[in-house]
Formats: C-alpha cells, structure tokens, sequence
C-alpha cells in the first residue's frame, strides 16, 4: 500500500466518522465501511478481496 493509498483511506475514515449520528442504525453501513477500511490499513483483509472477515464474519 503507497503513502497515497494510506492518506486517501485515512480520509476517507475521517469522513465517514464525522458522519456518523450517533443512531445505530443510521450509522450501521457507515461503521460497517469504517470497519473494512481499518481492516485494509492493518493488512487484515487484502485490498479487493470480497472476503472482508473471516474472524469476526463482517
């Protein structure tokens, strides 16, 4: 993952976090594309793969 890829996530992050509502339910697809993004900056999930969590089954 380049310097770009990482700062573009990281963003991307941020915008979705200052999104949220606090209403679970409204906040659920945004939590969810957090979620898969700090996987993918942790090296958990490889970027493009459709299997997003085998542990947690996200």
């Amino acid at each position: 993952m380049t310097t770009e890829q990482k700062t573009a996530i990281e963003q991307e992050i941020e915008d979705l976090k200052s999104s949220l509502t606090g209403d679970m339910f409204q906040d659920m697809e945004a939590r969810d594309r957090i979620h898969n993004l700090e996987m993918q900056l942790k090296g958990v999930k490889p970027v493009g793969s459709h299997f997003d969590c085998i542990g947690c089954g996200s």
